[in-house]
């Protein structure tokens, strides 16, 4: 199988980053810029590969549950993040390509970046180098998020392959109920159209606190570090969470998003990369499959999907790759609106059926 290599400058591609926020939607030259960006995007697929293949194997290892996925950041959110970093280049933009390991338990997630850490001291000089580590689990980001998150740039001596050195792909590693949570949030702001993930916030502050209480409440119960500035004690943890709830009616409009929920898929068998569009608006989620041999086709109607949706900001697509078709919406529940562990979560700290 073929891999996308890169065509353009690393001048040409930070450049496009610019052009990315800075054209407006109807400018002809947007064309050329989200070719030069797919192109960048697409040529991360043989280092993203490589290293989700090693971090199937290391999870595995730990317990046969871990989950893992893989996929290509949207240009949505390449948008969001160069916006919200005015001094990031595209070309140094850290998770182009990530994979995700969701552990059954925190206790999972330290087994497996310890088997992480013994192979870095061992430290290879033949495969990608582990560059960088955000841990936002010892450190939680101030809206809740927890997760680890390893930085490894592509590194090989073959011949064939160098031309993919020097590509970023960022490892996830979290939790179920760490992944529920960001499952929730992504859902939340698709639905109310909230900016609950980006540093601009443009968010109803009772939203923002309501996810960073339950930040807190879930590291609790993991007894990991909690979210900056939210109460250290269950009981007041609790009583704020409850009347936020109540307040806002936040986990009836969350419960409420998924129901009547219309999937469209395409044959699957043998599929190693699946096309997820969700129109929320419309309650549909459309999923397409590719072989093998139809990951260039892939990558081509990820652009063309991605430019049919730009005039509806609701409309969300993603190019995925997991083990199998009934892996899809363990890994990406988002995209199936499904918010039942994230709620079960809630309920269990406020004393809820």
């Amino acid at each position: 199988m073929a891999f996308v290599v890169r065509n353009f400058s690393k001048g040409r591609i930070d450049r496009a980053g610019q052009e990315l926020i800075t054209l407006p939607e109807d400018d002809h030259a947007r064309e050329e810029t989200l070719n030069v960006i797919n192109n960048w995007r697409s040529c991360h697929s043989y280092p993203l590969q490589i290293i989700k293949m090693t971090l199937l194997n290391r999870a595995k290892q730990i317990d046969g549950r871990a989950l893992i996925a893989q996929r290509l950041k949207r240009t949505p959110s390449i948008s969001i993040k160069l916006n919200d970093n005015p001094h990031m280049k595209l070309s140094q933009m850290q998770d182009i390509g990530g994979c995700r390991a969701v552990m059954p338990a925190v206790a999972d997630v330290d087994k497996l970046l310890a088997v992480y850490e013994r192979s870095r001291s061992k430290n290879p000089h033949d495969r990608p180098v582990w560059i960088d580590t955000d841990d936002y689990v010892t450190t939680p980001k101030s809206d809740g998020y927890r997760s680890v998150h390893l930085i490894y740039k592509y590194h090989s001596k073959s011949p064939s392959k160098v031309v993919f050195n020097g590509q970023r792909i960022e490892v996830q590693i979290r939790s179920r109920v760490q992944h529920a949570w960001a499952t929730a949030v992504e859902i939340s702001q698709t639905f109310t159209g909230q900016a609950l993930k980006s540093k601009v916030k443009s968010a109803n502050d009772a939203w923002l606190r309501f996810f960073a209480l339950m930040g807190s409440a879930i590291a609790l119960r993991e007894k990991r570090p909690t979210v900056p500035g939210t109460p250290q004690t269950r009981k007041e943890l609790v009583e704020e969470l409850k009347f936020l709830s109540n307040q806002e009616k936040i986990l009836e409009l969350i419960s409420g998003w998924g129901q009547a929920m219309q999937r469209l898929q395409s044959e699957s068998a043998d599929a190693e990369e699946f096309l997820l569009v969700l129109d929320p608006t419309q309650r549909i989620l459309e999923v397409i499959a590719y072989k093998k041999d139809e990951l260039t086709k892939a990558q081509q109607d990820y652009l063309l999907a991605e430019k049919t949706a730009a005039s509806d900001p609701r409309v969300q697509v993603v190019l995925v790759s997991v083990d199998s078709v009934e892996d899809l919406r363990k890994a990406y529940p988002n995209y199936y609106l499904d918010t039942r562990a994230f709620i079960q979560a809630v309920r269990l700290e406020i004393g809820q059926k």
